[in-house]
C-alpha cells in the first residue's frame, strides 16, 4: 500500500484558492464522472495484479485517525459511517484495531465493487458498503456514533455545478446522520481551519484539531493538511 499522498490528492489540494475566502478552481475532481473512471481502473487493476489502489492522505491519515479514537476510548461496537470510502482500505484498518461496526459509503458503484473484493480478501464479510451519495442519503442512514471524512468534501467542494448548494447539504447530511453529540472527523487539503469552522458552526461544535505534517517556507510554518474533530450539538 501506498504510504505517501496520492497524485490525485496532489491535484485536488493545487485547486486550492490563493486568497483567503476565495472559493476554489472548478475540477474534475470535483465530479462523480472523473470517480467512476478512476475506480473503474482501480478495480480492473486490483484483478489483474491485486493492487488495492491509492490511499487518499496516506496511511499516515488513517493511523491519525485512528489513534485519536483510541484515545478517546471509542468503543469497539460504535457506529462508525466512512463518508467517500473509495477502496474500503481504511475499513480494513479500523477493523484491524478491533472496531466491529463499520459502515462505508460512496457514489461510485465501481468504488464499492472494489472495496467490496478489498473486504472479502480480507476475510471481513460483516463490513457494510453500500453505493450511497451522502447529498442524497436514504433514511435509513441515522444514528451514527462517528462520521469520517477524509477528501471527500474536499472533491465536493471542487464540483464545477452547484457546490455552493452541495456543502450545504453535506452539512445537513451530516446532522441527519450523527447521533446528538456524535463526533465528526474531518481531513482536508484544501480548507483552512477558520475555513472549517464556519463551514459547520451552524450545529457543530470543534471539540480538538489533530496534529498533522508541518512545512516551513520563508519563515512561516503552516500545514499543508487540516485534520479537525467535531462534535454534532443537541
Amino acid at each position: 500500500m501506498a504510504s505517501v499522498e496520492s497524485s490525485r490528492v496532489s491535484q485536488s489540494c493545487s485547486a486550492r484558492s490563493g486568497e483567503e475566502g476565495q472559493d476554489f478552481t472548478p475540477s474534475k475532481l470535483g465530479t462523480k464522472e472523473y470517480w467512476d473512471d478512476a475506480y473503474r481502473r482501480e478495480l480492473q487493476t486490483y484483478k489483474d495484479i491485486g493492487d488495492v489502489g491509492e490511499i487518499w492522505f496516506g496511511e499516515g491519515s488513517m493511523n491519525r485517525v485512528i489513534k485519536w479514537m483510541e484515545k478517546q476510548n471509542i468503543t469497539e461496537n460504535a457506529a462508525i459511517l466512512d463518508i467517500g470510502t473509495g477502496n474500503g482500505v481504511f475499513l480494513v484498518e479500523l477493523a484491524k484495531h478491533g472496531f466491529t461496526n463499520l459502515t462505508g459509503i460512496d457514489y461510485s458503484s465501481a468504488s464499492i465493487e472494489l472495496a467490496r473484493n478489498i473486504l472479502e480478501e480480507e476475510g471481513l464479510i460483516n463490513i457494510k458498503v453500500q453505493e450511497q451519495d451522502f447529498l442524497n442519503l436514504s433514511a435509513d442512514f441515522k444514528d451514527f456514533d462517528v462520521c469520517i471524512d477524509k477528501g471527500t468534501f474536499d472533491a465536493i467542494s471542487l464540483n464545477p455545478e452547484g457546490r455552493d448548494v452541495a456543502k450545504l447539504q453535506y452539512v445537513t447530511s451530516l446532522r441527519a446522520v450523527l447521533k446528538p453529540q456524535g463526533q465528526f472527523v474531518i481531513t482536508s487539503c484544501n480548507w483552512t481551519k477558520e475555513q472549517l469552522l464556519q463551514i459547520f458552526s451552524p450545529g457543530f461544535e470543534l471539540l480538538q484539531e489533530l496534529p498533522t505534517p508541518c512545512f516551513q517556507f520563508g519563515g512561516i510554518t503552516g500545514n499543508s493538511v487540516m485534520a479537525l474533530v467535531f462534535k454534532r450539538l443537541s
